[in-house]
């Protein structure tokens, strides 16, 4: 792949990926590689390059004479997605209490300090609240993903970004709503990676990452329920009239966006 072409591709797999997560493109709805072309001013060979990205990334999912839609996560994947972070980042944060410099300390708290005060903004129920709140999760992100460049590892950085912070986030307000974390959240923890051991910097992050899991995972379970009908329902629409749509929601989660 030539550079033209991997830069192309890297657009449109940001552009797809960014409306998923700030709730454009919905859980189940189809995505037609033409259509989508369309929309971008790009061939179909970008998109198809790009859809494969985000199947890796486990946005979206492919079925045989159905076609490609944005995934729908199940218990299983939600659980199994958790695990691993929770793995990956309690070892960044062991890492980080043993190795990291003054001044990367510095940062993590100057990076969680700034989270917290963004989490307690007013986020308006408009689009221009959802780009707000999908900017705040870019930057709960690049703090995760922070702590893991102090460890001086990229491998374990690899891992940690392919894991995505922001599809949390995503399944995190698809779930519960805008609803913040407590108060000091990110500082604490940054506390505790800044100046405690190995052992309390796991600690610490092993209670970050399971937040609300079984809240999420609650809340979620009306989604769980959709079948296969509801999948063939999209195939069948998207293709009759040329445009990626989603198959018929169930209720929303109380709570929920």
């Amino acid at each position: 792949m030539n550079s033209f072409a991997g830069n192309l591709t890297e657009q449109v797999y940001t552009t797809i990926r960014n409306r998923i997560l700030r709730g454009e493109l919905r859980f189940g709805t189809g995505l037609s590689r033409r259509v989508l072309a369309e929309e971008l001013g790009v061939s179909i060979v970008p998109v198809g390059d790009a859809l494969q990205r985000l199947e890796s990334d486990g946005l979206v999912e492919s079925r045989p004479r159905v076609g490609t839609r944005v995934r729908i996560p199940t218990a299983r994947s939600i659980r199994g997605h958790y695990i691993l972070r929770e793995a990956l980042e309690t070892q960044a944060a062991r890492i980080f209490a043993e190795k990291a410099s003054p001044e990367e300390r510095d940062e993590i708290q100057r990076m969680a300090h700034q989270l917290d005060a963004l989490h307690v903004l007013q986020i308006p129920e408009d689009d221009s609240g959802r780009d707000r709140l999908f900017e705040i999760h870019r930057f709960h992100m690049r703090f995760h993903m922070r702590i893991a460049e102090c460890t001086g590892c990229d491998e374990l950085c690899q891992a940690v970004e392919k894991n995505q912070v922001l599809i949390f986030n995503w399944l995190y307000d698809t779930a519960l709503g805008n609803q913040p974390p407590p108060a000091a959240w990110h500082s604490q923890l940054a506390e505790v990676l800044v100046s405690g051991g190995p052992e309390q910097a796991d600690a610490a992050m092993r209670r970050h990452t399971r937040y609300r899991m079984e809240e999420v995972l609650a809340q979620m379970e009306p989604y769980f329920g959709w079948n296969e009908s509801h999948v063939q329902t999209f195939s069948k629409r998207s293709r009759r009239h040329g445009q990626p749509q989603a198959a018929a929601a169930p209720a929303a989660p109380e709570g929920a966006e």
